[in-house]
């Protein structure tokens, strides 16, 4: 049953059919892409060494622009074709779940740890055994179990308005419930999972009632209602609607690309404690994989120095390969110490910190 289903996926992979894949933007409709290298993206060495050639099927939540070049320069690398279905990283969760034995799926890449913790609580992925990946990712960033990796790091940090901030007076994310604060501190929704993982951080390193303190600070300093993306927050920030907030780098860096000129800048908090809260982006190979080999080849490619660059700068990322420099925009915006913490914790105290976010009134 499972090779049919890999040799069904195939065909539908062959025939072409598209569809629009679901990203990080809530308002994007959740749907399904299946593509595949086509026969002119691949090495001619593929049809020749048969069986050790044989195909990758990845879910991932990541964008297909995202993946797509990358795929697509692994297959001419080594010859294995990818077959690559997007979605929501929860609809992907309950689909590997749903299908159990019968996954076609070799490999789950989403974003950020908590949900990759999800999906080792849901029991759908499979240690990974790699000399490779333990040598190139750092422990903080992989699933202590090594059932997932990190590929690509992304710090959710501190922004804030060059024309009314001094840096100087900024310090802590938990300084941003200060009163100098008050009425300046905007905010993302809180059932975004960037902003539950780093309250789970919170929870971690503070407990769960000094983490609630926090968050009710923050509350106490909004100057609106919490927006439904970072770059609506950085907008409200050069509007004048407020004056600081919290953002993941990525999406500065976006916006920097089409205003060079935007007032707003990044601020490295808690350089003298704990370290700026980082998350990633990553995979790990699915509990019934019929093809552990070739897809532990894939995680192993996309961590590697070329892989790294690539990848993590077509997105504004930071290397999960800590031997491997950012892209050049990336890495003019300074260097900062991060939270060694392993990210599991971003997971592990999710339900905490959503309770924490409930009673403190963050929407």
């Amino acid at each position: 049953m499972k090779t049919m289903n890999k040799w069904l996926v195939s065909i539908v992979a062959a025939s072409a059919l598209t569809l629009t894949a679901c990203g990080d933007s809530e308002k994007e409709q959740a749907k399904t892409n299946e593509q595949s290298a086509t026969p002119e993206q691949q090495s001619p060495a593929a049809e020749k060494q048969g069986a050790a050639q044989k195909e990758i099927v990845v879910y991932s939540s990541r964008k297909e622009h995202l993946i797509k070049p990358f795929f697509e320069q692994f297959t001419k690398e080594t010859g294995i074709p990818v077959v690559y279905i997007t979605d929501g990283a929860a609809p992907l969760i309950s689909r590997l779940k749903a299908e159990g034995e019968r996954s076609p799926a070799d490999i789950l890449m989403t974003v950020d740890a908590g949900n990759l913790w999800q999906a080792t609580q849901e029991g759908i992925l499979q240690p990974i055994e790699s000399d490779v990946l333990e040598s190139n990712i750092p422990e903080s960033l992989q699933d202590p179990g090594n059932e997932w990796f990190g590929l690509t790091v992304r710090a959710r940090t501190i922004v804030y308005s060059k024309e009314r901030v001094n840096p100087e007076n900024l310090t802590t994310y938990e300084a941003l419930g200060d009163e100098q604060w008050k009425g300046r501190l905007c905010l993302r929704t809180s059932k975004k999972v960037y902003n539950q993982s780093l309250v789970a951080m919170l929870v971690a390193r503070h407990g769960e009632e000094k983490a609630q303190e926090i968050v009710e600070g923050w509350v106490a300093n909004l100057a609106t209602d919490p927006f439904s993306n970072d770059t609506k927050v950085m907008n409200a920030i050069e509007a004048g609607a407020c004056d600081v907030g919290i953002v993941n780098t990525y999406y500065f860096g976006r916006l920097e690309k089409e205003n060079p000129e935007i007032p707003v800048a990044l601020f490295w908090p808690n350089q003298d404690t704990s370290g700026v809260h980082v998350n990633i982006s990553g995979a790990g190979i699915t509990k019934h994989s019929s093809n552990v080999e070739n897809a532990t080849k894939l995680i192993e490619w996309l961590s590697s120095a070329d892989a790294q660059q690539m990848y993590a700068g077509h997105n504004m990322e930071y290397p999960a390969n800590a031997e491997i420099k950012p892209v050049p925009e990336v890495e003019a915006w300074g260097s900062f110490k991060a939270d060694d913490m392993n990210l599991s914790k971003a997971g592990e105290l999710q339900p905490q910190a959503v309770k924490v976010m409930d009673r403190s009134g963050y929407k």
